[in-house]
């Protein structure tokens, strides 16, 4: 071979192989989630949901002809460590999209890095206000609390026919704006609630808060719990002093961790939930791979990360680039996606689900009551 002819070949190599490096990097999504704190436990479950997409986006190809990788940081159960977690993935430099923390507190904490960082972050806290701040980057891949109220109201009044409620929520923002959203509500249907309680994250003893409760005369407990084992507590002291009163709650009241530590005591409770397997075809035949692939039940926790890792390959897929504002618009512009937590169509300021299920805590088993939906 002639000394020219080597040099155009070896020219030629050069040229082309950062381009070939470039198209089998992975493509990398980071993922902020208690491995540690009140809620390491939910924490496995949206590592698993990401962790199941992922493979199932990678056995079809990946996205662009690149595989999917996901990088995850502990987020403590904080706000602080939420945010420590937020930094150290985005510093990396190689992060193209993030599945952010589930507690709308937490949300709110690292909503100004978000910003800053300039990158789409699909996450699950259902705090209205956190799609409504204006900030671009956020996709919620649960259905907010304007919903939930407005479906816990439809059935507790409707359905139940209860008129005297009481409503019980943690002080946090995430409860307190549901307690928000419910009471305007119930004042929709005419009703004003007979007590309206708030309590402290990690709360011990939850007896003064029964004994009111008790000497209200509410027909109906509706409750906006943050932490399982709070759940958990309040429901055994309600037992204990005799308070039978039927009970909506917002979704932590049928998560795996709520239906283990609560036990009996939760037994014929109803809740919201924004996942169950008997929901949709897409919904059970995502539990069927959970199940498959990790040997449990999924809950909430486990469908909305499973979505939003599938939704950035689909979007990024239309867009044919990982390129942030190319994705953003590409999920902006998602119709009538059947995922495991239910249709998604986002809207301007990144909502993309507008239904609840109704279901029933059936001796530890949650049982699908009924959907219902909203067209705004």
């Amino acid at each position: 071979m002639s000394i020219t002819r080597r040099a155009v070949l070896l020219a030629s190599a050069l040229a082309n192989a950062p381009r070939a490096r470039a198209e089998t990097t992975p493509i990398r999504i980071g993922q902020v989630a208690p491995a540690s704190g009140p809620g390491a436990d939910f924490g496995r479950f949206m590592r698993d949901g990401a962790t199941l997409a992922r493979d199932q986006v990678n056995a079809a190809g990946g996205v662009l002809g690149r595989p999917v990788e996901l990088i995850s940081e502990d987020d403590q159960t904080t706000n602080p460590g939420a945010v420590l977690a937020f930094s150290r993935l985005a510093a990396r430099g190689d992060i193209v999209a993030f599945l952010g923390p589930a507690s709308s507190t937490q949300n709110h904490a690292i909503a100004p890095g978000v910003l800053k960082a300039g990158l789409p972050v699909m996450f699950g806290g259902t705090d209205p206000l956190l799609t409504r701040a204006g900030n671009p980057w956020l996709f919620r891949c649960r259905p907010n609390d304007l919903y939930s109220a407005r479906a816990m109201a439809e059935f507790g009044a409707k359905d139940l026919g209860k008129r005297s409620w009481a409503v019980v929520y943690s002080s946090d923002a995430f409860g307190t704006s549901g307690m928000k959203t419910l009471l305007a509500a119930l004042e929709t249907l005419g009703l004003k609630p007979v007590l309206v309680q708030a309590y402290a994250n990690q709360q011990p003893d939850f007896t003064p808060t029964v004994l009111q409760l008790r000497q209200s005369g509410a027909d109906l407990i509706a409750s906006y719990f943050t932490f399982p084992n709070d759940l958990a507590v309040f429901a055994r002291q309600l037992r204990q002093l005799g308070v039978a009163t039927p009970w909506i709650g917002s979704p932590s009241i049928v998560t795996s961790s709520a239906i283990n530590l609560g036990g009996q005591a939760l037994a014929g409770s109803y809740g919201v939930a924004d996942f169950h397997p008997a929901a949709s075809p897409q919904a059970g035949d995502f539990a069927e791979r959970f199940t498959r692939s990790f040997g449990a039940i999924p809950d909430l926790f486990a469908a909305w990360p499973y979505d939003g890792v599938m939704l950035l390959a689909r979007a990024m897929a239309a867009a044919g680039s990982t390129d942030p504002a190319a994705v953003r618009t590409a999920l902006l512009a998602i119709r009538d996606y059947h995922g495991a937590e239910g249709e998604y169509r986002f809207d301007a300021a990144g909502d993309g689900l507008r239904s609840y299920n109704i279901v029933r805590n059936e001796g530890g088993k949650i049982a699908f009551v009924r959907q219902i939906g909203f067209s705004d």
